[in-house]
Formats: C-alpha cells, structure tokens, sequence
C-alpha cells in the first residue's frame, strides 16, 4: 500500500494543541469494556438459517437488548429495499488514474455514550463516541431521523452520522478541531464499477475488542497512530513534538463490497468485506458474495494533543481499540452526483466535487456545495 502524504492542512495547524473538555459524563465506567456477551440473539438468528461466522468478531461487548425501528422484525438484519440483484464482481481494468475520490469535510457535532446501530434504543450504553455530521445522531437514531436533520458536512447533503471513541489524554477529552477528512474512494482497480451506497446503509469498521496484532494487521489498517515522523504504530506514539505544527493522527479505510441484500446485519459487519486480489494479478476486485462495489470510506482524523501522550486512551480501550461507525443518510442524487464525477471519473475532487488539477472537469456541486 502506498505511503500517504505527512503534511497538515492549515486547518489541522491552525487547530493544533488545542484541548477541549466537554466532561466525562457516563465515560470513566466504559473505557474498558464490561466483558461476557449473550448468545440468545445469536441462537435465535441462527435458528433462521442466517450465517452466523461473523457474530465474534463483537464478542465480549454488552449484549444490545433491542432493535432498530429500521429492523422490521428485530433478527438483526435490515433488508435492503430494493435489493441489488444480478451484479458480479468487475474484473475489468479501466484506465489508469492515480485519483478517484472525493472529500467529505465533516466537524464534530457533539459526544455521547450512544450508538445507533450496536446499541439502538439504548442511550448510556455504549463508551462515549465523538459524533460528526449529522447533528442529531444518537441511540434513537433512524435512516428518517437523520434524514430529518442537520449537518456540519460542508455539503448540505451529507447528512450521515460518522462516529469513533472518544480520544482522552488523562481527564482532558481531545476533540478534532474544524472539518475532518473523510475520503470517499474507490477500493477496487474498476473504479467505473463503483456505485452509490444505499439509503440507511450502515455499517462497523474494525472491533473495540480486537487485539494489538489484529489491530496492525488489518486490511483497513493504513499507517496506525502517526505524530511528527512517528508513523506505523500500533500504540499511541511516546515521541510526539510539543510543537503548534504536531498533531496525533489516524488514517483507516472502511471495507467497500457490499452483499447486495442487507443494510445491516447482527454483527454490523458481515454484509460488507474488503475487497480482495484477483490471483494472478495486482488487481483489487470484490469477492464473489460481495459482489457490489461501493466507495471507500476512509477517516483522516486529527487530534490537537503532542508531547507527553502516555496518559491517553481511547472511549473503548487501548490506542488499538480504535474503530468507527457510519450510517450513510445522503441525499442520493447528491451522492450519486460525486460518486460518478469524481470517483467513476477519476478525479481527485474535494467537497465540492472540484480537482484543482482538472479544472476543464468542472464541479460536481456548486460554491454553496449543493446540486447546481
């Protein structure tokens, strides 16, 4: 995997070293997760037919004692409506582009001990998530109420919900300051094969009780924890520079197949799989039972903390419990819109859908970041 660029954005500058207390609330009693885990709601799935393989990838979590409104008859699996049907992984090799992405620039909006789709319905029950986007997410949270409400994505139409655990350097919860980066890409060599995601997609990306060595070894797994020309590392880096140019930061790519069939399932992974390497190439395609390629998702956090970093931990844990969620409630037109202009066209766009280096492509959104 190629190395990524180290250099900060102004904004990330200009909010270096800055530490922001919202308060520990219902924190201090989650940071480590309480361990055991139900098996009834694995037993009554698997009592249905469903494949259970991917229910310990949450195992040692507090079992949820209740189902999404979104779930019609509360077995843990969303059905997608339609279904995407007929689609065989592309194996096909377009063009080469280095860049076929596009940016979406999201602030955090509030923190929470809530999450909507491993603990729907249950506020407090969750360690406490930095939420970012959608305004109103919480363990309530539905495809409609989000779709309801507000963003601070710069565009208008990205109203998803984007959480992680909170990061805490002794007492002091450590917020990302200004628009984080969320990069919308193309995980697979076909980058023409790739579609929108579907309205109340949602989905977990690596597990708070994973270990240090499944942590590193990940496939979203990009370059761990970096800070000055400290990078690769599993636990939070020891030399970070107590300089305003220095921030702790994490990149982490999301899995980009989808099953076609399911907006979630019971252990909000297993309708979704990174994509794998076609033998006998260095082609990236998606594996047979997840035929459908979506984009990539993959956080670009940064946090305004350096120096002495031996007292910070993770909402969930260790530095290597990192994991975050997304509930994908984008206006599909609007999503649709960047999705084909930047990533189906190649292009390395920011928010508005513009490559600086493509200007004859034009823009897929206009200034206001909305659909012309």
């Amino acid at each position: 995997m190629p190395r990524r660029s180290k250099l900060l954005s102004g904004t990330l500058i200009a909010g270096a070293v800055l530490l922001t207390t919202l308060g520990l609330g219902g924190v201090a009693a989650s940071v480590d997760a309480p361990a055991g885990g139900s098996t009834a709601a694995s037993s009554a799935v698997a009592a249905q037919g469903h494949d259970m393989s991917g229910m310990a990838g949450m195992a040692g979590m507090p079992a949820s004692t209740a189902s999404s409104p979104d779930d019609p008859d509360g077995d843990g699996y969303i059905p997608a409506n339609p279904p995407v049907t007929g689609v065989s992984p592309s194996t096909q090799d377009p063009p080469h582009r280095y860049f076929h992405e596009f940016q979406a620039n999201c602030s955090v909006t509030h923190t929470a001990p809530d999450d909507p789709i491993v603990y729907p319905q249950q506020p407090g029950k969750s360690h406490d998530h930095t939420f970012m986007g959608n305004t109103t997410t919480n363990a309530n949270s539905t495809t409609a109420s989000l779709d309801a409400g507000s963003t601070t994505c710069k565009a208008p139409g990205d109203k998803s919900g984007y959480w992680m655990p909170s990061l805490f350097n002794g007492a002091q919860k450590i917020l990302p300051m200004g628009p984080q980066t969320i990069y919308y890409k193309a995980g697979v060599t076909d980058y023409t094969s790739v579609r929108p995601f579907p309205k109340g997609l949602r989905f977990v990306v690596a597990n708070p009780m994973q270990s240090a060595d499944e942590f590193r070894h990940h496939p979203g797994f990009v370059e761990g924890w970096e800070c000055g020309d400290s990078f690769f590392n599993v636990n939070f880096p020891t030399n970070c520079p107590s300089r305003a140019d220095v921030q702790l930061n994490i990149r982490f790519q999301a899995p980009s197949c989808w099953d076609g069939k399911y907006l979630d399932t019971p252990d909000h992974k297993s309708h979704m799989a990174y994509p794998v390497v076609k033998p006998g190439t260095n082609d990236n395609v998606c594996p047979a039972d997840h035929p459908v390629a979506l984009p990539m998702i993959e956080f670009k956090m940064a946090f305004p903390v350096n120096g002495d970093l031996s007292q910070a931990k993770l909402a969930s844990g260790a530095s290597y419990s990192f994991h975050y969620d997304f509930f994908n409630a984008w206006d599909d037109a609007t999503l649709k819109a960047l999705v084909n202009h930047c990533v189906v066209g190649g292009l390395q766009c920011d928010a508005r859908g513009y490559d600086q280096t493509h200007p004859e492509a034009g823009a897929a959104l206009d200034e206001n970041y909305r659909l012309p």
